[in-house]
């Protein structure tokens, strides 16, 4: 996804297959990250002098001490609980991402008098709707996958369990679009980490193509650090709109994103909007670094596997000419 005047050579749908391919497999390598920042991020600070927050559910002071006691009482299966869902949704929200990133830019590109280099400004514009477009989407399957995160051993249930469960909740259907704002506020996320990735590509590595695996690495993790560090406290906030609503509210869920940021910032102090960022950021870190990485490398095996087609095709026609001249010319005249 250069900043270049011409579209890509393997169009949206080779773009977007890149793009997913990327992200499944990056994130399945760090999921217990993903699941250790989920769990981080719902829990609710207890205050001891008011016995308030207390609840029968674990408590975990920090991301290894989330890992060593949730690996301790469920097995290291018990850090990929949810996996299935959480690389589902994954793969759709990045396939849609990349698809409708390719498309806007192409048709900006198109339309566009400007023959330069797009500046910011546009490349976040075109990422946001970009981002957007693909929460619309999307969205239902990180609800589901928050709530698989977040259950007790106990109470894990299957990906369609859990959505029949979020379903036959107070706000019914519309339970699968739970903290679709704050996913449209959060379009930020992405566009801040592919904006600063154009511009870091075009001043660290003016005219240069191709990336190498650790450069694409290195400018993945530089972008997606500043993307997350500017957007946590929505982060938070969006987690806590999508999971079970925590044991003080006896069952009441938020009803907005502000409301999620409020009852943290009453509970936990203006600090809490930010925790589990630690493993948000090492996450979002290998996360990214891998997918630019990855999808560089898918999207030249698209190129070259799509030459190959055109290289075998063109022979098939050269061939079928060649055989239909050679007919002509030896098949025999009939003289009446």
């Amino acid at each position: 996804m250069g900043a270049q005047s011409k579209p890509a050579p393997i169009g949206p749908w080779g773009l977007a297959t890149a793009g997913a391919a990327g992200a499944v497999f990056a994130n399945t390598l760090v999921y217990p990250l993903d699941l250790v920042k989920t769990k981080l991020q719902v829990q609710v600070k207890a205050n001891s002098e008011k016995g308030e927050g207390a609840s029968d559910e674990p408590h975990y002071k920090s991301s290894w001490d989330a890992i060593s006691r949730i690996a301790s009482a469920e097995g290291i299966q018990g850090l990929y609980a949810g996996m299935a869902g959480s690389l589902l949704g994954v793969a759709s929200t990045n396939f849609a991402y990349f698809y409708w990133h390719s498309t806007v830019r192409t048709l900006y590109l198109k339309h566009s008098k400007h023959t330069g280099p797009t500046s910011t400004i546009t490349e976040l514009s075109i990422g946001a709707v970009a981002g957007a477009l693909a929460q619309l989407f999307t969205i239902p399957v990180a609800v589901i996958t928050t709530r698989q995160q977040t259950q007790n051993k106990e109470d894990r249930k299957g990906f369609f369990d859990t959505a029949k469960e979020v379903i036959e909740g107070e706000d019914g259907v519309c339970g699968l679009w739970r903290g679709l704002k704050a996913s449209l506020v959060l379009v930020v996320n992405p566009s801040i980490t592919y904006g600063a990735y154009e511009r870091l590509k075009e001043t660290l590595f003016a005219g240069k193509k191709n990336l190498s695996p650790m450069e694409a690495f290195a400018l993945g993790a530089m972008s997606k650090a500043l993307a997350t560090i500017v957007t946590q406290p929505l982060i938070v906030a969006k987690v806590g709109l999508q999971s079970k609503p925590p044991a003080i509210r006896q069952g009441k869920p938020f009803k907005s994103f502000v409301e999620v940021m409020q009852f943290i910032i009453q509970n936990e102090g203006a600090l809490g909007l930010f925790k589990g960022i630690g493993p948000q950021i090492l996450k979002g870190l290998l996360v990214q670094g891998i997918l630019m990485m990855t999808k560089e490398r898918v999207e030249l095996l698209f190129i070259l596997f799509l030459r190959y087609i055109q290289l075998v095709r063109s022979k098939q026609l050269r061939r079928s000419a060649d055989l239909a001249a050679a007919a002509k010319l030896v098949s025999p005249v009939t003289v009446k």
